[in-house]
């Protein structure tokens, strides 16, 4: 019976999501209050009945009801009872009412916190997110009933996938799904500007707080992400340029550039055209990660579905929202005209190049990303119709499909090409002036910081011996960022006595202080990423009990093997002695688990984490000769990595806390028409 209430209130839903749609565009259009008001009480009716429906399917989840086919295929009696909620969104069709329930209640904060909006504005942003809404209704509805029930229910589960079992993937996709889905706010206010054939600076202050907001959840996303994979792949990386991986990253590279983009517009009116076109396509590129994520396209070890039917579905609603989006911008474009200008030396030349630099990234991860697929597309058979030999092949141009990967070294090459120059730009950007700036004086305010990364990175180049340039580089460069970052900060505190400048320096709006602490967390990310890629020591062995070997500065003995049994998986767990300089510093734990009902084996690593360096020790199976395959590896500043991606999301936050961009201060100064006309296509 709650089944099925979950089910009548997802269909209620979607039918007033169709009238919320409808009824407050042809209001803005037409003037007419009333029916534009409407769209305020059905947000809020939409996440009432959206969240009795994730209620449902959850209650199904914790009560383990295997008569709900969803429950029955990743659930089990047995699952401890965080993996049985975190089951509700680890499958495909949970999943995508997850992003629904998210979905509405971004439209309801829009209702709740838009207050000091033009009326014909919140209309319009109501009416597209609802659009956006009944797209994935149907959708679901149609293509994903996570209600749908069996005849003859089991006695049990067939579980949830064991790689999925862990604290890291039970918060992951909730934090992913808020970026992803909070990047349609951007959307729809970028075509209600269109609709309304007006951007200036208030529109540019009413879009940053859903666009920092979108970012910051897609930032805590994605580290957390990055961390699971370091800790439960048992592969010893953070980042493997997966293309799930990379579905999540290029929406976080245009929100960041949109973020900056829309400063500009509010404070000086100009880049409207181009922040307009950032908003699209950055939720464009969340909807292409659903698309990669569950089509099947692409072969990933996070991918939900492999379901074709479905990814043309998603695939059709990339193109309508997209593709009508860019129409309307195409449309609109003479309505965008900019009215401030600046010279080529200047803050807004800077942050385009900012934005240049980001935009380029995204889409040299998403043409290696899509690569393996257009060259299957282009070469799909060694014949062609007819008889005819597939010219691609004839001229060398493709190699057979088989044989075609884009792996992390041109990843990481071409992103390391465009983030270099990124991170020299931004902190000298920050500090000149709007309008036109002066180079010789941003210079000279930056010099001592310079310096010091500069004489960092040579100490750095000097201790290493035997290493790649990459880690002095990164050195230098994360210094020149988090350095550069507080000169910023420092030279807004103006001139005068030391204390007067202290004093002046607490008192620094919020907003200013999270700029410096999201710019220095993105610092020590790149500090850290160069340093553990470029000064990581590992070892493969086969070790007896009793083994021991040196690897870097410790030594690593294999204590013992054990049996281990948890409540739903049984294995064997090595306990390995990390000693050094003679001296016992610790164990550490690696497991090798396997899940019984799943059949799937998983690695459960050992890792004694450091605030310079972690022991990283996996446990493999044990050999037919004797033994057990061991790998370890010392990685320095791994933890690094994600202080800074928290830096980074609590710089965000910070930002988000202070009051003039929470409620869009400067908006009142706009005076509303008594009615909100069209205004005609140029």
């Amino acid at each position: 019976m709650i089944t099925e209430l979950g089910h009548f209130a997802l269909i209620l839903a979607a039918l007033v999501g169709v009238v919320q749609m409808v009824v407050p565009l042809v209001g803005a259009h037409m003037g007419w209050r009333g029916w534009m008001a409407l769209a305020d009480p059905a947000a809020v009716v939409q996440l009432l009945l959206v969240g009795v429906s994730f209620a449902a399917l959850t209650y199904a989840f914790v009560v383990s009801d295997f008569s709900v086919k969803l429950v029955a295929s990743n659930s089990h009696s047995a699952k401890p009872m965080l993996y049985k909620i975190s089951g509700v969104w680890g499958n495909h069709e949970g999943s995508m009412l997850l992003w629904q329930l998210i979905l509405v209640l971004f439209g309801a904060c829009a209702s709740w916190f838009g207050g000091n909006l033009p009326s014909s504005l919140r209309a319009r942003v109501l009416g597209v997110q609802a659009s956006v809404s009944v797209a994935f209704y149907a959708f679901i509805l149609f293509t994903s009933n996570p209600f749908e029930r069996l005849e003859f229910p089991p006695f049990d589960g067939r579980d949830l996938n064991p790689l999925l079992q862990d604290p890291g993937l039970a918060f992951h996709p909730p934090f992913l799904y808020l970026g992803y889905v909070g990047l349609s706010m951007s959307f729809s206010f970028a075509i209600a500007a269109l609709l309304e054939g007006r951007v200036d600076a208030a529109w540019g202050r009413w879009v940053r707080p859903w666009t920092l907001a979108a970012w910051i959840f897609l930032t805590i996303g994605i580290a957390l992400g990055s961390w699971w994979a370091y800790y439960e792949l048992g592969w010893g990386g953070f980042w493997f340029w997966d293309p799930v991986e990379n579905a999540s990253l290029m929406p976080w590279l245009l929100a960041a550039a949109l973020l900056h983009s829309a400063i500009v517009v509010e404070k000086r009116e100009s880049l409207k055209a181009w922040t307009i076109l950032l908003a699209i396509l950055a939720f464009g590129f969340s909807l292409l990660g659903t698309f990669i994520v569950r089509s099947g396209v692409l072969t990933s070890v996070h991918a939900f579905a492999n379901d074709p039917e479905r990814g043309v579905f998603i695939l059709m609603i990339l193109a309508f929202f997209v593709g009508g989006g860019l129409l309307l911008f195409a449309l609109r474009a003479g309505s965008m005209e900019s009215k401030g200008v600046f010279g080529l030396v200047s803050r807004e030349t800077a942050i385009v190049s900012n934005n240049v630099l980001l935009a380029v990234s995204c889409f040299v991860v998403f043409w290696g990303t899509i690569w393996p697929l257009v060259v299957e597309l282009a070469s799909a058979n060694a014949v062609w119709g007819g008889g005819m030999t597939n010219p691609f092949y004839a001229i060398g141009l493709f190699d057979r499909p088989e044989q075609v990967s884009v792996g992390p070294p041109f990843f990481n090459f071409a992103f390391t090409l465009i983030f270099v120059p990124l991170t020299l730009v931004l902190p000298i950007g920050a500090v000149l002036a709007w309008k036109r700036g002066s180079l010789a004086r941003a210079a000279k305010s930056m010099a001592p910081v310079a310096a010091l990364a500069i004489a960092c990175g040579l100490l750095a180049y000097a201790v290493q011996t035997g290493r790649s340039a990459m880690g002095p580089i990164g050195v230098a460069l994360g210094i020149w960022v988090v350095g550069g970052a507080a000169m910023d900060l420092w030279l807004r505190t103006g001139r005068g006595a030391l204390e007067d400048r202290v004093k002046r320096l607490i008192r620094l709006p919020r907003a200013d202080w999270g700029k410096f602490t999201a710019h220095a967390g993105m610092g020590v990310t790149v500090f850290a990423v160069a340093a553990l890629l470029a000064w990581e020591d590992e070892d493969i062995r086969v070790a007896q009990i009793g083994d021991r070997w040196q690897v870097g500065i410790h030594e690593i003995e294999l204590t013992d093997v054990v049996d281990i049994e948890g409540p739903n998986y049984f294995g064997e767990g090595g306990i390995i002695t990390v000693i050094r300089n003679g001296r016992d510093v610790g164990k550490v734990f690696a497991e090798k688990r396997i899940y019984p009902v799943a059949q799937m084996p998983t690695t459960e690593a050992g890792i004694r984490n450091g605030i310079l360096r972690d022991v990283y020790v996996v446990l493999g199976d044990r050999q037919t000769g004797g033994g057990w395959a061991v790998r370890t590896y010392i990685k320095p500043f791994a933890n690094w990595v994600w202080g800074g991606a928290i830096l980074m999301a609590l710089g965000g936050f910070i930002s988000l806390s202070d009051r003039r961009l929470r409620v869009a201060a400067g908006a009142a100064k706009s005076v509303e028409k008594p009615t909100a006309k069209p205004v005609p296509a140029e």
